[in-house]
């Protein structure tokens, strides 16, 4: 069977588990993924200054596991001249609406050649309503019960209302992960007899070119690599103020995305014990160069690993932390909130007038 080449492109600011999810549809209609990402100049004159570097953002997609290929520097408006010169047949995008500078549509070149595809974007999560959270310190994300870490199984994707939302896109604050979602993010296979597992657990908040980096050097102590992913409460029982900024749900598909991960355990124990540690039949245990909390009741939580001698910190080569990521935007706060003001402007002005037009037919 001959080769189906699929375009998609964007900014892939602050990469999360919704360009994750269209960029796995996207990968569905066709059998190669050439993903354009846009440079920081582009995205600073259509939509705002851009959060990540084009390195960083690059960085990033490129490790997505559904991306096959990724172009530098992509044109904001996709043409037909883009998708022939890298030989393909469509472009798919989610089925919200992108605009330029001048509310111009970014894909009506491909929609009036037939080249455009949609798939179903991603309810309750964007760059723009994470940047909310971050600006307005919100813990609303949150879950903090037991029973919000149930699963519905008959509906696809659910979100939460907010009282702050406007925009039909982005104005939403919370995602409930189905069984479904989770084995379309999951890889399905647990490791093969022989292979050496490899346990790191953490927050893994707002997942970014540093995690990648540590993730990518803790593969390479092993061959299968589990996430244990803590609790909102415990996160922010260690880390304070608003974190998580995603909460565990949003954390598990955003770091099931990659490739350096296998398999995530959602709500591992803070400390790690023996119990966990014959279950997986971990090899190996690692963390980062950063200082680690006691647990409550001021025991290391490394105890265990460190007594087997399987313990092993990873020097990931990367300074950035989710810490310093969220001081970046408070740092430029008035610019990030003049963007989410003009992009929600845009989105309102574009829905109210897709809205009259199914009323008018």
């Amino acid at each position: 069977m001959s080769e189906v080449r699929v375009w998609c492109d964007g900014c892939y600011d602050m990469v999360h588990f919704g360009h994750a999810n269209s960029l796995r549809q996207a990968k569905a209609m066709g059998s190669w993924l050439v993903v354009g990402v846009h440079t920081d100049e582009e995205i600073s004159r259509h939509k705002g200054p851009p959060v990540f570097t084009q390195q960083e953002r690059y960085r990033m997609v490129r490790a997505i596991k559904w991306v096959d290929e990724v172009v530098e520097g992509a044109p904001y408006v996709t043409t037909l001249e883009t998708l022939d010169l890298h030989n393909c047949r469509n472009c798919v995008h989610g089925d919200d609406i992108t605009m330029t500078a001048d509310g111009t549509d970014t894909y009506h070149i491909v929609k009036a050649a037939g080249r455009y595809k949609e798939c179903q974007r991603t309810q309750g999560v964007s760059t723009t309503n994470l940047v909310g959270r971050m600006l307005m310190l919100t813990k609303d994300h949150q879950q903090r019960g037991a029973q919000e870490y149930q699963v519905d199984q008959s509906r696809s994707d659910e979100m939460s209302s907010d009282a702050s939302a406007r925009s039909p896109w982005t104005g939403v604050s919370q995602f409930l992960p189905t069984t479904q979602k989770l084995l379309q993010f999951s890889n399905c296979q647990g490791p093969e007899p022989g292979q050496r597992v490899v346990y790191v657990a953490g927050a893994f908040d707002l997942f970014h070119v540093g995690h990648l980096d540590f993730l990518e050097k803790v593969r390479q102590l092993g061959d299968y690599v589990i996430v244990g992913l803590h609790t909102d409460p415990e996160v922010n029982r260690y880390k304070g103020f608003n974190f998580p900024i995603m909460n565990i749900h949003e954390r598990t598909l955003s770091v099931l995305a990659y490739r350096a991960v296998d398999e995530v355990v959602i709500g591992a124990p803070y400390c790690v014990t023996v119990e966990m540690l014959d279950h997986f039949r971990v090899s190996a245990v690692c963390h980062g160069v950063t200082a680690v909390k006691p647990a409550p009741d001021g025991q290391d939580p490394y105890a265990e690993p460190k007594a087997r001698g399987i313990f092993h910190q990873v020097e990931s080569g990367n300074s950035l932390t989710t810490e310093a990521l969220v001081q970046r935007i408070v740092a430029r706060r008035m610019e990030y909130e003049e963007r989410n003001r003009k992009k929600e402007a845009k989105e309102i002005a574009v829905f109210e007038a897709m809205e009259k037009m199914k009323a008018a037919n």
